[in-house]
């Protein structure tokens, strides 16, 4: 097995994951109703937490532009820092909806961001952590457009537009997501179909994880993977509002926050 990208010690506390906050979605009212639920989620466990992940398509859409940042996400965005002052580690991920985020979080507030999967050491415990989005089997056609996406190239013809009309052709783009079409029903569970918890067999059969942690479905998920793995998918909060708690020696438990 290889050297894990990140080592935990829980140190009596818990590390909390959470995922597709999609904030911007479906427009700015409901999101920032959605984005105060977030913020009390986060009030609720800072006292608890000895690491926060927070695994991809935090926002609907994110871009970085030389000197610009899309707007809003104040109240979110001050919290994660507040937590960063309270020596709380908070770790990003991209998602298929923010993939364009780069350093800003990094350089402004000391919060790692990962594009891919990485394996975390967690007490005694070995867990893989990603959004998902693009493994697994099949979506052939969504895994070539990420690669157009994430292409160097189309950052930089991206990068020339004025923010006001990339950021809008970007979130009508968006408006074509599961996130904005929700009524669609398109969250149901799939079955042997599954894709990531078809990509955690395959993984496991190369090389045990204790755990697999992954977003990007909307449907909170715990499956076995063989006989001593579990795969957790987190959900999301755009109706369900929950989110996986993992204190380094009990099975992770997801829960939904109610407050």
């Amino acid at each position: 097995m290889q050297a894990a990208n990140l080592t935990i010690e829980p140190n009596g506390k818990k590390i909390f994951f959470a995922s597709d906050f999609h904030l911007g979605a479906p427009n700015s009212q409901v999101s920032k109703t959605r984005e105060q639920k977030i913020i009390r989620w986060l009030d609720s466990i800072q006292d608890q937490a000895s690491a926060i992940f927070l695994v991809g398509d935090i926002f609907d859409f994110w871009f970085e532009y030389g000197k610009v940042i899309p707007k809003g996400f104040i109240p979110f965005i001050s919290k994660i820092s507040q937590l960063r002052d309270m020596n709380i580690p908070v770790y990003f991920f991209t998602g298929n909806h923010d993939l364009w985020m780069k350093d800003y979080f990094t350089k402004e507030l000391g919060i790692p961001v990962y594009h891919n999967p990485i394996q975390i050491k967690i007490g005694y415990k070995t867990l893989m952590v990603g959004h998902g989005d693009g493994l697994g089997p099949g979506d052939n056609s969504y895994k070539f457009l990420k690669k157009v996406f994430v292409h160097p190239l189309s950052k930089w013809l991206f990068r020339w537009l004025h923010p006001d009309i990339g950021i809008a052709i970007a979130h009508a783009w968006s408006g074509h997501s599961r996130i904005s079409n929700i009524e669609k029903d398109e969250n149901r569970f799939l079955g042997d179909d599954e894709w990531l918890w078809a990509y955690c067999k395959e993984v496991e059969a190369d090389s045990h994880h204790d755990y697999y942690i992954f977003g990007h479905r909307h449907l909170p998920l715990e499956l076995k993977v063989g006989t001593n793995a579990t795969y957790f998918n987190l959900g999301e909060w755009v109706s369900q509002y929950t989110f996986l708690e993992f204190d380094g020696n009990s099975k992770p438990a997801l829960k939904t926050f109610e407050g």
